[in-house]
């Protein structure tokens, strides 16, 4: 069988096309998480006041502090005056340290917008596999592409041009911004 460069490009682009619309579209979201970030969401709230114990809050004491709760602590983070504890489940409780007001919030995850954003952020191994060769696919797409044929708009009369300013604006970004 003897494959052309367009069919390597057209067979390979089909294949990871699932994946290249994910994380183009959860790319996206990630790129506006500071305004947007729709990995989660609240189903449950509660309004909580907790005594808080004078001098330093350690994880003993924050332990303690929530033991009344039917809920399982996994972390605490303590920034300020804001002090967020997290448990299983996706619950989380926020506190003021100040006055021990807060939130318990029960969460889930977003469907497809919230899962999409996991495939950017995921660490298991077999998905780092699967995303290099996912990217070892891109490299193949990118350069199948710039040999298909195509005349007088071909990669050696205008295709290089428009690849080297495509260039220009990482390298901005990388280097000058």
């Amino acid at each position: 069988m003897n494959l052309t460069n367009r069919q390597i490009h057209r067979d390979v682009a089909y294949f990871y096309v699932g994946l290249i619309l994910a994380f183009s579209f959860s790319g996206i979201i990630l790129n506006h998480r500071q305004s947007w970030y729709p990995t989660e969401y609240a189903y449950e709230s509660e309004e909580v006041q907790l005594k808080l114990p004078k001098g330093e809050l350690t994880e003993q004491s924050i332990r303690n502090l929530v033991a009344s709760y039917p809920l399982e602590y996994e972390s605490h983070r303590l920034r300020g005056n804001s002090l967020r504890i997290d448990f299983a489940d996706r619950n989380i409780m926020e506190i003021n340290t100040e006055d021990g007001k807060g939130v318990l919030e029960a969460r889930r995850t977003v469907p497809l917008l919230g899962h999409t954003i996991k495939l950017h952020k995921s660490t298991d191994t077999a998905w780092i596999w699967y995303s290099d060769i996912f990217g070892a696919a891109m490299i193949l797409i990118a350069i199948t592409g710039m040999m298909i044929p195509m005349g007088k708009n071909g990669f050696k009369t205008r295709g290089w041009k428009l690849m080297l300013a495509g260039l220009i604006f990482p390298l901005l970004f990388l280097f000058v911004l």
